[in-house]
């Protein structure tokens, strides 16, 4: 498993235009942000279509990337979703039922790599019991299922600004929840 130096590493010398570094960086990340992008899209070829393009973009903003003690998968994640809530935007309403995809076939991790990512999910998991239930579920539904604050808004019954704020204040509480 690659660490938050290398990728960092990477992220450096793919803004000096090195292309055996955009392989790298593809071998170690591709799974996670391919995974980023199905959740979102609920599709594979458009998954695998949005994965190709995060990368370019990774490519042409590479040098925009600032080290600030913050994990670079959070950047990478980040590219990866934001590009593919504007995919799923861009195409207004037609939905494909995952189930109709087929059956998904993927590298299963180590079992280090298992433990940990484990054991990540129970921090996280943690953190989100300790927001409001309504809160919990408005960032999920805005971060990984690409609602928009309008419609969180509706579905909550509160103000746009209101709902600005949740997310804001939730996020905060995580980030402070995962530092401890």
């Amino acid at each position: 498993m690659t660490d938050r130096k290398d990728i960092e590493e990477l992220i450096g010398k793919i803004a000096l235009g090195d292309r055996a570094a955009l392989a790298a960086l593809y071998d170690a990340t591709s799974g996670k942000l391919f995974s980023v992008c199905l959740r979102v899209l609920k599709s594979r070829s458009e998954a695998e279509d949005a994965l190709q393009d995060v990368y370019l973009r990774i490519w042409a903003k590479a040098d925009r990337y600032a080290v600030t003690g913050h994990s670079p998968m959070t950047w990478l994640i980040t590219v990866a979703r934001n590009l593919s809530i504007d995919r799923l935007r861009a195409r207004k309403s037609n939905n494909v039922d995952l189930d109709s995809v087929g059956e998904l076939v993927e590298k299963r991790p180590g079992p280090e790599a298992a433990t940990i990512a484990a054991s990540e999910q129970r921090r996280i998991s943690a953190c989100f019991k300790e927001l409001p239930p309504d809160r919990a579920d408005a960032v999920r539904a805005a971060y990984l299922d690409g609602a928009t604050y309008q419609a969180l808004a509706d579905r909550f019954d509160v103000p746009l600004n209101t709902m600005r704020t949740w997310l804001r204040r939730s996020l905060i509480a995580l980030k402070e929840c995962l530092s401890r």
